[in-house]
Order: C-alpha cells, then structure tokens, then sequence
C-alpha cells in the first residue's frame, strides 16, 4: 500500500520505465502514465552545479572525440583501387611483353645471335638460386586422391639449390574406389608468353639431359612432356629412371633422350615414338618406389648438352604389327 501511495503522489521515480499508451494497456490509468514518464525526466540542478557538470561532459565528450578520431582512417589516406587502371596496367605489360619478343625473334633465337645458338653445345634450362626459381615449379602428392604422401620444396643450404623433401606413404584412400596410392612428384610449370600464349622448350640441337643432384639413394622417374594443344596427349609422356646413390656427395646424371621411352596414363606402350625435341612443355621428378617413409631429394641444376660420343637416335624396336604407322 505504500508503494501505490508513493505512486500516486509521484514521489517514487521509475528511471526504466517506458511510456505506454492507452490503448496498448486499458488498465493502466493516464495519471500512471504522466507520473512515469515525468520520473523520467532529468533534474533540474543548481546554477553552480550546472555549469560545473557541462564544463565535465564536455572535457569528457572532447576526450571521447580526439579517441574516435584516433580509430577512424581518413578518406584521403585509403588506397585507390580502380579496376579499369588494373586491366590496363595488364594490358600494358603484355603489349610491352609482345614487343620484346618482336624484337628477340629478329636478333635471333631467345634473343641472341644465331651463331652463337648454333655453336653451343650445353645450356642450363633451370637452375635454383632463389626464391624466383621456386615458383616456376609445382609439387604434388596422391593427397589429390585422398592418399597419405606429403611432399614440400624450398630452397637449400646457401640458396645454391633446391631440396625436395616429404614422406612417401603407398597406403590406399579409404574412398571405395583407388586400390592403389603412393607417390610424389615435382613438376616445372609451363612457359608462357604475351596474353598467356604457351610457350615450348627447343632442345633439338641437344641428345643428352644433364643434372647435377644430392639423393637419399631412392630411384626416381624422370618425365618429358611435349606440346600439350591437343587434348589427347594430355596424358602422354617420355620417362626414364634415375637412380640416386646417396651419401653426402653431388652426382652427375646424364641420360641421353634416345633413351626415354613412351607412356600414356602412367603405363608403358608396346608401340614406341621417338621424342620430339623441339616441342618440350616441362620436365617432372616422380617418387613412386612403394617404400614408405621419408625421402629427400637435392637439385643444383637441371641442363641440356650434346655429347659426341652418344650417336644412337632411338633406343626401342618397332615392328609393322606394333606400329604399322612408322613402316608405311
């Protein structure tokens, strides 16, 4: 009862009550109403007091600005991105690309004088000096089919090479479908030109591929692919074997290109062909040896020559009934 009294003379302040309406609450009576919204109200302090707490909320609501103001980046220091100047900057740098080329090709070869390519006789194609040569380079695992294996590249001791490394795991995706799982592999990217035109590697003058490796005494498979425009041949490649010794010491591996033999979809074909020299897309390293565990394997370079002493053209027998193409 002394509640209600209190409300009904107005001296209890309700501070979180809102105003309601009429309608919204029949019982409630309109001198309820007044009295709650006039509880609301600020009150009204002293002169001295007054002047006091305006001088207060306004140092502390200049401080609060000068931190807002501290928080918020200014429209003119926001960086301008502007698509249109992106798409013409890419245009710009491949026009200035196409114009470089224009210019090799009437100096010669790559840029250099004819004579000067005819006469050399070895050329390193990849090297790893930096971080620039890593990423013309990709690295792939059976992860993409759901495997175990992992596999990483990055640059060795002294950036003079590149160290591939991983662990190798043979067993099978859980997936119902792949019985068989199991390696790893590094593969160069394909060359490009102006406007992303593909480019090819020239090696015709050369008939033996020079590396110069650091292994853990596993083999690996070394593949060539030529030109891939046609769809077909996606899965077509050249491969040959590399055995590694292992040991702390550099090996020099040279494998002469008569000696890589044809396969598509990772299966060796009865019917043979020689390799196109003058159409190389990319060259890759594949580990697939069914020995789980870790591996490593150290690349200096990857190169191209001409041995004199090597005169064979092609290393496989083809007969009329394997391959009737290359009798008619």
């Amino acid at each position: 009862m002394a509640l209600v009294h209190k409300l009904l003379n107005g001296t209890y302040i309700l501070r979180k009550c809102p105003k309601p309406g009429v309608a919204s609450c029949p019982f409630l009576s309109t001198r309820f109403a007044d009295y709650c919204s006039s509880s609301l109200e600020k009150p009204v302090a002293a002169p001295g007091k007054a002047s006091s707490q305006r001088k207060t909320e306004g140092n502390l609501e200049g401080h609060h600005q000068r931190e807002v103001a501290l928080d918020i980046t200014s429209p003119e220091d926001k960086p301008e991105v502007s698509f249109d100047k992106a798409i013409k900057e890419e245009i710009k740098d491949h026009f200035r690309r196409l114009k470089d080329d224009i210019v090799n090709h009437w100096i010669g070869p790559e840029g250099r004088p004819l004579h000067e390519v005819l006469m050399e006789q070895a050329k390193v194609v990849w090297q790893f000096r930096g971080k620039e040569d890593l990423d013309k380079w990709i690295v792939t695992s059976d992860k993409t089919i759901g495997g175990r294996s992992e596999v990483f590249l990055k640059m060795g001791r002294s950036n003079q090479s590149a160290l591939l490394y991983g662990t190798l795991s043979s067993e099978a995706p859980q997936d119902g479908e792949s019985g068989r799982s199991g390696y790893c592999a590094m593969i160069s990217k394909i060359p490009t030109g102006p406007f992303e035109r593909k480019r090819f590697y020239d090696w015709s003058q050369f008939n033996t591929l020079y590396l110069r490796v650091r292994g853990d005494g596993r083999p690996w498979m070394v593949n060539i692919r030529e030109d891939t425009d046609v769809i077909q041949r996606k899965d077509q490649m050249y491969s040959y074997f590399m055995f590694t010794r292992g040991g702390p010491y550099w090996q020099e591996v040279k494998i002469p290109f008569s000696k890589f033999f044809f396969s598509n979809r990772g299966r060796i074909r009865d019917a043979q062909y020689q390799l196109l020299l003058d159409k190389i897309s990319s060259i890759g390293f594949t580990l697939a040896d069914k020995v789980d565990g870790p591996f490593f394997l150290e690349i200096d370079f990857i190169g191209v020559f001409t041995d004199p002493a090597h005169t064979e053209e092609f290393a496989y027998e083809n007969s009329p009934e394997l391959n009737p193409r290359l009798f008619k």
